[in-house]
């Protein structure tokens, strides 16, 4: 999960919106091997995002060209980018992961319905020690992942502490790295 997190943010431009992140998280996990995707309608609206702006965007940026849009009774899209061929592991291993982002970043689960602190959650859940609940990473690819700036970084933290997904967090001033700990229920 981690891999395909860094990928999207070498990929994408810096301002491509949470949104954007999650329909292209989803897709780049569910593709098949001619690099089509089909997702459910219903499957859209557990994304909580707006799906026909982050299609638009995600197609300007020329990563994937939609065959039948978001308001269809599914999204077909084929993908363009055919590094993301070598970067996948097997297909049922990334049918996994897509199911296990599609809980971690659920409003109800994260207890928020904001895209961004849902990418958050995402992030810092696959980023963290299954045992141990901590995670360690640098600020900057924090920030570069996230599709977020550099102010966002202590509110975020601060509101995903607020909302229970995280139990600490601080940032190293000597090497600016972030580390953290999950809440029990992330656990």
């Amino acid at each position: 999960m981690s891999e395909i997190l860094g990928y999207l943010a070498v990929v994408l431009p810096a301002d491509v919106s949470a949104d954007a992140k999650l329909l292209a998280l989803q897709c780049a996990l569910r593709m098949n091997a001619h690099m089509q995707v089909t997702l459910p309608t219903g499957m859209l609206r557990s994304l909580r995002i707006n799906a026909v702006a982050a299609c638009h965007e995600l197609e300007r940026t020329r990563w994937l060209s939609t065959v039948d849009g978001p308001g269809a009774a599914t999204f077909t899209a084929n993908l363009r980018d055919t590094t993301l061929l070598a970067q996948s592991p097997a297909r049922p291993d990334r049918r996994r992961a897509a199911d296990w982002a599609l809980r971690s970043g659920c409003p109800a689960w994260t207890g928020s319905a904001e895209p961004l602190l849902r990418l958050h959650a995402i992030y810092l859940t696959a980023h963290s020690d299954p045992s141990s609940r901590q995670g360690l990473s640098e600020c900057d690819r924090m920030i570069r992942d996230c599709a977020m700036d550099d102010q966002g970084l202590h509110a975020a933290l601060s509101r995903l502490t607020a909302t229970g997904i995280l139990a600490e967090w601080q940032i190293c001033p000597a090497s600016g790295d972030v580390h953290w700990t999950l809440a029990r229920r992330l656990g």
